[in-house]
């Protein structure tokens, strides 16, 4: 496998396929793919970036809290979400809107999350064992620790059957490496042998800190310290994504243990709608990696395997009516009533919910009618 300082890459940036020597383990599982899947992925990053562009205008527009954008990064999500199986399980941040709409989420779960309508958003089980949206940066690292040492404990990988076996994709930034949970649970998933995928999205910058700042090695190099494998991937590469994903993922359920993937891709956006990268970053740096753009890669890519330009212009209007319903629906969205924030706080009910719940109706009601 590459070593963590080589970078695996299948497209350049022109969308011709030019494997780096890091990529030769990997090159023939991203070329064998069939073109009818390339396309379909093109789908799924098209579709992501409209959504993208259409929750932060609501958000400017009044109709969200916050927005946390995905632009640039959706080659390093559609790849590694489509490497992973039905039974495996997802363990987001706050900013993986492909992987979402990938296992199946309805975006609207997401536009609610931000709009403060809700605890988490959506029930795991029933789409595509997404966990939910984590906002503590790298708390979700121990969660999903936790949850392979459980699978392992339920003997539920390296069975032998890579249709029963599960394993575990966790997501963070490039921020989150230095956060005390990841590192803990980087301890604890090579102690125990996990099956688990650590996917870190290197988008350069932890709000306005950049990654050299935070690492004086590539990240995936961190790796070896832990005991784990590391690969460097160019993250706006698709076929890279997904290739190196899925190697790590079947090894991973086979019981082959964890792994550490570091995409490098680009936050073209803010932080989030709060922060103006304006301050801390040059307009060169960004037209740089504007010209990298992962969506132009893989459609020019995909012009070159011969796709008409009949696909393209469906695929935009298919991404445009989404982005058009969801602002529909998200302008049509009423309150919560006051009920709801005390509902699935607990899986089962709760004696303390159910006395502040209580406590609150009796509040209002000393206010007494309207006059």
């Amino acid at each position: 496998m590459a070593s963590g300082s080589e970078t695996v890459r299948v497209l350049d940036e022109h969308g011709s396929i030019r494997p780096t020597a890091a990529a030769e383990p990997y090159a023939d599982l991203a070329l064998t793919t069939p073109l009818e899947d390339r396309v379909a992925w093109l789908r799924d990053m098209v579709r992501t970036r409209a959504f993208d562009v259409a929750a932060a205008n609501l958000q400017r527009q009044g109709h969200l809290a916050l927005w946390v954008p995905s632009y640039g990064q959706e080659a390093a999500q559609v790849g590694s979400a489509r490497a992973a199986r039905a039974q495996d399980t997802i363990f987001p941040a706050y900013r993986e809107h492909a992987v979402a709409m990938v296992r199946g989420l309805d975006p609207m779960a997401i536009i609610r999350f931000y709009r403060g309508m809700t605890h988490g958003g959506w029930d795991p089980a029933a789409n595509g064992n997404l966990r939910l949206y984590t906002l503590v940066i790298g708390s979700q690292t121990l969660h999903a620790t936790g949850y392979a040492m459980g699978i392992q404990l339920d003997g539920a990988a390296g069975t032998g059957d890579p249709e029963r076996d599960e394993a575990v994709v966790v997501y963070f930034g490039d921020g989150a490496t230095a956060q005390g949970d990841t590192n803990e649970a980087l301890v604890f998933a090579a102690s125990y042998a996990t099956p688990q995928v650590f996917f870190i999205q290197n988008n350069h910058w932890a709000i306005s800190v950049p990654v050299e700042r935070q690492s004086r090695v590539p990240l995936a190099q961190r790796a070896s310290g832990f005991g784990l494998p590391g690969v460097r991937v160019d993250g706006n590469d698709v076929l890279a994504s997904y290739a190196v994903t899925r190697t790590h993922l079947d090894a991973a359920r086979a019981g082959g243990g964890p792994a550490l993937i570091e995409a490098l891709t680009y936050r073209i956006g803010a932080h989030t709608s709060s922060d103006d990268p304006s301050k801390y970053r040059s307009e060169d740096e960004l037209a740089h990696w504007s010209e990298r753009d992962p969506i132009l890669r893989l459609r020019r890519h995909l012009e070159s395997e011969g796709v008409g330009p009949e696909v393209f212009d469906g695929i935009d209007a298919e991404a445009a009516e989404l982005a058009a319903d969801v602002r529909r629906r998200t302008v049509e969205l009423e309150e919560p009533p006051a009920s709801l924030m005390f509902e699935h706080v607990y899986s089962e009910p709760h004696p303390l919910t159910a006395s502040q719940q209580e406590w609150l109706a009796q509040y209002e009601a000393s206010f007494g009618g309207a006059s």
